[in-house]
């Protein structure tokens, strides 16, 4: 090799590193994501701090509340010994812990095996943890729909939503939500598969998985119709949109194996139901919520009206933004699933936080005012008054 050869010989480049699949668009959403993380986080921080200071005020423990009360003691109990716990009540009705879904306590067991926490702490760390994972969601919906200002501002709402002291409890809530979220940017994406797999973590999280399984049902059979309205023929519109038709397969088999699940261990094919009726959450089509208005001292009544009537504007209004059909039928099927059950009144505000899209019309609201100071105004007051409630009632003696 002459001497000129050996001066001009470009060096080997070195080998690329390996490649995470999808690792850099991760990193670039986490990015775009962070402003609506931090808000969210900024707005749950002050709940719990407002209920630090309350708590301590009263003399109080201010995780016992968070941890160790209502629903997360079923939770728990499940996590530590399965499956077989119930509890008569002195009107002979029988509530078992059936009537709860098996993810939250599967992984509460599965990080306090691995880590020093107990299983309360493990689900507050379920709890927090998919409470950001829940406001990355609805961030990336609302930026999809309605672009990053959207999204930031529709994450602030839900932190800030009257009932969120739930989400820093060892709820289900904060899971759902997630799942069901990040399930609805799947399709709105066209992810099918991802959605469907989504769902069905969801349908072993809450009953009200129903929602986002009739949500990809009903806007795949809205698609195929149209399509074969046009086209006359349904062999090629089916091959089209195999994996839609795959996804929406998929939803409904982790709700479904948990019903399958109490069917065989209780020996009737309709136990589930059985146990949720016990519980007083069968459907009777909105005659507890009309007996519970009736009784109410007037005051109490009109009050109670104006925020359902409140709650039909923001339906109204979602309706007319036009928002995507997949993200409308989930957001009204949760309203309707948490106004005619018969079960306990105080719980209805909280099943109905995952309908995450109902705070759309609002977070639009905002983002006309004529600065961002007064937007940044607007949510403040809206978080101090959810943590103020927050702390009102985890304090207090009756359920969320």
């Amino acid at each position: 090799m002459s001497d000129h050869q050996l001066r001009t010989r470009t060096p080997a480049a070195p080998a690329p590193a390996p490649r995470v699949p999808g690792g850099p668009r991760v990193a670039a959403a986490f990015r775009a994501a962070a402003p609506a993380l931090a808000v969210y986080a900024a707005v749950r921080a002050l709940g719990l701090l407002g209920f630090w200071a309350a708590a301590s005020a009263a003399g109080k423990d201010p995780l016992g509340p968070l941890s160790g009360r209502w629903d997360s003691v079923w939770y728990q109990r499940i996590a530590e010994n399965g499956y077989g716990y119930t509890v008569t009540l002195p009107d002979g009705s029988v509530h078992s812990d059936l009537a709860f879904f098996p993810l939250l306590p599967a992984l509460e067991r599965g990080i306090s095996t691995v880590t020093p926490l107990t299983l309360g702490g493990a689900g507050l760390l379920v709890a927090w943890t998919a409470g950001l994972l829940a406001a990355w969601g609805v961030y990336a919906v609302g930026a999809h729909l309605r672009g990053r200002r959207t999204g930031v501002v529709l994450a602030a709402l839900w932190g800030a939503y009257p009932t969120a002291f739930v989400q820093s409890m060892a709820y289900t809530e904060t899971l759902f939500t997630a799942l069901a979220a990040w399930a609805l940017y799947a399709v709105l994406k066209g992810r099918w598969i991802v959605a469907g797999a989504l769902s069905v973590l969801a349908g072993l999280t809450r009953p009200t998985a129903a929602a986002l399984i009739a949500a990809l049902a009903v806007t795949a059979a809205v698609t195929l119709v149209r399509e074969y309205r046009d086209e006359r023929r349904a062999g090629p519109v089916l091959r089209r949109h195999a994996r839609m038709i795959a996804g929406v397969a998929l939803a409904p088999l982790g709700w479904l194996a948990y019903v399958v699940f109490v069917a065989v261990r209780e020996g009737s094919p309709f136990a589930y139901f059985d146990v949720q009726a016990q519980w007083g959450n069968n459907v009777d089509g909105g005659r507890a919520l009309a007996a519970f208005i009736a009784g109410l001292p007037w005051p109490a009544a009109l009050g109670l009206c104006t925020a359902l009537g409140l709650l039909g504007w923001l339906v109204v209004l979602c309706v007319r933004q036009r928002q995507p059909l997949p993200v409308l039928v989930y957001a009204l099927t949760i309203v309707v699933i948490s106004l005619i059950g018969a079960g306990y009144f105080g719980s209805r505000p909280r099943l109905m936080m995952p309908a995450f899209p109902l705070l759309l019309p609002p977070a639009v609201a905002l983002l006309r005012l004529r600065t961002t100071g007064r937007t940044a105004a607007v949510l403040a007051v809206l978080a101090c008054a959810s943590a103020g409630y927050g702390a009102w009632t985890l304090l207090g003696a009756g359920p969320p």
